[in-house]
């Protein structure tokens, strides 16, 4: 007789979220593939002058980072529908720092570079996101992920880079600098009238691994006027992770908000 099968575990359970989801049905599906985080250290005067004042800067240590993350996106879809072909996987470039409002630490996104024109213009009508359509490459080679975008209304503003894991896979310790980097299930944005709007988002516990990179051209933050205290940053990768995303809503409420 074999051994009983433990039940496998709900992919959607969102037990460990640290608050409720609004009260509303998700209304895109996605997964995020091969990412790299790359995160640099940036003081709280500098980068506060960089965020809209609606939003309150969230720190580790004392410290505020700015997060490059360049990924592979895949399984796009709006709910209910099927994927739209050639629009359900693209790379994406984000520039990312970290803020909480009523509690709810999130993400705050400087940029979002991807290399699907329809994508870009959907995401900034649907989220109010600042997307650029870019020039971009990934692709996996035996031991490195190879990464390239530039933006296409201004070519100056350029990422290249090779990385890998170096690690065994691992789940953020309570507490750690990596847990307070990645277990946000949020991003906030401001509508045209300058309105906090969260999007609430859902997903397993990440899965990281201590990462290399190199780069051979970065002005993805010099051109956007974002100065980091050290141009060493702290790398981390994970394989892939799926997300469910949900409307817009204003931060204090779960009322639908466009």
């Amino acid at each position: 007789m074999g051994e009983l099968q433990k039940p496998k575990k709900d992919p959607w359970d969102d037990s460990h979220r640290p608050w409720p989801l609004p009260n509303l049905p998700w209304t895109m599906k996605q997964t995020w593939n091969d990412l790299l985080f790359a995160h640099y250290p940036i003081k709280f005067e500098v980068l506060r002058k960089l965020v809209p004042e609606e939003l309150l800067l969230d720190s580790y240590n004392g410290m505020c980072w700015i997060g490059v993350v360049p990924f592979r996106m895949s399984g796009i879809r709006l709910r209910g529908l099927p994927p739209v072909p050639g629009t359900d996987q693209f790379p994406e470039l984000n520039v990312r720092t970290y803020v909480i409002l009523d509690g709810k630490p999130g993400v705050f996104f400087f940029s979002l570079d991807a290399a699907n024109w329809l994508a870009v213009k959907g995401a900034k009508t649907l989220y109010h996101l600042p997307y650029w359509y870019a020039d971009m490459e990934i692709k996996n080679s035996r031991t490195n992920i190879e990464f390239k975008s530039k933006r296409l209304h201004d070519k100056e503003i350029e990422l290249a880079c090779s990385y890998r894991p170096i690690s065994e896979p691992f789940q953020a310790t309570k507490g750690s600098f990596e847990e307070w980097m990645v277990e946000r299930y949020c991003f906030y944005t401001l509508n045209s009238s300058g309105v906090p709007l969260r999007c609430d988002i859902l997903h397993e516990p990440w899965i990281l691994q201590e990462a290399e990179a190199e780069f051979s051209s970065h002005s993805i933050l010099s051109k956007q006027g974002i100065d980091v205290e050290s141009d060493l940053p702290i790398f981390h990768f994970s394989k892939k992770i799926e997300v469910r995303a949900w409307p817009l809503v204003h931060h204090f409420t779960n009322r639908f908000s466009t």
